[in-house]
């Protein structure tokens, strides 16, 4: 990553720019530079990526009309054009994002309104889930709704789903269990990856988040929610949004409110005219098959955060991973075959080594 320094030069001249109107339809750039002490770069904490987040504080001198800002420094594998790209297509569709103030697409360096550090995570209770989920859920709707010609994303196929399957069987088994990946594993994965490619692909195809959870929907003033972390959206399955919400790798909720929860919101698409005509029965199993493949991912997601990147706090969040896979295996198994098996190595082969681990707990799922 650059020195700080490099970034500090940049946002100081979109500062002079904010400061100084007349500079900003300049063809020069801005060769002026604030006083030292009218801003400075908080380091603040970031996400599971290897982009760094500032806050831009001003200093009792600055003229900016903003009091705090964010500022972005992205490596080139961090997709910041895509990123300017969606938060275009999101702001469109009415959806609460990030204002731009400012952005570098090849360097990687973005300036952006400081929405603040309270997440939806902690907000979340018993008492006031409900209101919240709605409000996010009609989010997720309203992504849903974008016209799919206009998008320009790419889609979300087979050979992508697979990839992402593909983490559980190099990063969570054999590096982080250190399970030999067998001829045996190898045919009951790969049947199993088969079936929930399967169902991925037949629900109808809409523009998805990808990462769409209570850590990435920021609560706002006047109660508003506002989504971050977008650049990896795609055309993808329509209950991908929604089981990466109602089955959160963060926080739980019982069965039987996820569901309530979920058929509300296909119950509104429907009435809007944003999903055909499709019986519950089969919009639970587009919803539980495809949050199988995201936490299947996720495994071994975790696990890479943890042995490449150096970011053990994600091996906190694997014992709720692993009882939503392990749920929905048991609900599937005596109706699909591929299921079936991976459940059984699943119980013999992988829970075994995972309850041995220091990360382990017993979650029961309700």
């Amino acid at each position: 990553m650059r020195e700080p320094s490099v970034l500090r030069a940049w946002v100081s001249a979109q500062l002079v720019q904010m400061s100084q109107p007349s500079l900003i339809n300049s063809s020069q750039p801005s060769t002026t530079k604030l006083p030292e002490q009218d801003f400075s770069l908080d380091l603040i904490a970031g996400d599971a990526s290897p982009r760094k987040y500032y806050r831009v504080v001003m200093g009792p001198k600055a003229t900016t009309p903003a009091r705090s800002l964010i500022a972005v420094d992205a490596p080139s594998s961090e997709k910041t054009p895509e990123f300017l790209h969606v938060r275009r297509l999101l702001e469109d569709a009415f959806l609460r994002v990030p204002a731009l103030i400012a952005a570098d697409a090849e360097a990687g360096f973005l300036l952006l309104e400081d929405l603040g550090d309270e997440v939806l995570l902690p907000v979340l209770s018993d008492h006031s889930a409900g209101a919240w989920y709605a409000m996010a859920l009609n989010m997720a709707g309203l992504l849903a709704a974008i016209p799919s010609a206009t998008t320009g994303l790419a889609a979300y196929d087979a050979s992508k789903l697979q990839q992402e399957l593909d983490l559980f069987r190099d990063w969570f088994v054999p590096k982080l269990l250190g399970v030999a990946w067998t001829n045996e594993l190898e045919r009951c994965f790969g049947d199993l990856s088969e079936s929930l490619i399967d169902n991925a692909i037949r629900q109808p195809q809409v523009v998805v988040h990808r990462d769409f959870h209570s850590r990435n929907l920021m609560v706002v003033r006047n109660g508003e929610l506002a989504v971050i972390d977008f650049q990896d959206a795609v055309m993808g399955p329509i209950t991908y949004d929604p089981v990466s919400l109602l089955k959160d790798c963060y926080v739980h909720w019982p069965r039987q409110q996820q569901l309530a929860w979920l058929l509300d919101h296909k119950r509104l698409m429907t009435e809007q005219g944003r999903l055909e005509p499709v019986d519950d029965a089969t919009f639970v199993v587009w919803f539980d098959l495809m949050g199988m493949q995201r936490h299947i991912k996720v495994l071994g997601i975790f696990a890479r955060l943890f042995l490449r990147d150096g970011k053990p706090g994600y091996l906190n969040d694997l014992p709720l991973v692993l009882a939503y896979v392990l749920q929905v295996t048991a609900i599937y198994a005596p109706s699909m075959d591929s299921v079936a098996d991976f459940q059984n190595l699943l119980t013999q082969q992988i829970v075994p080594v995972c309850q041995k681990q220091a990360w382990y707990r017993s979650v029961t799922l309700t």
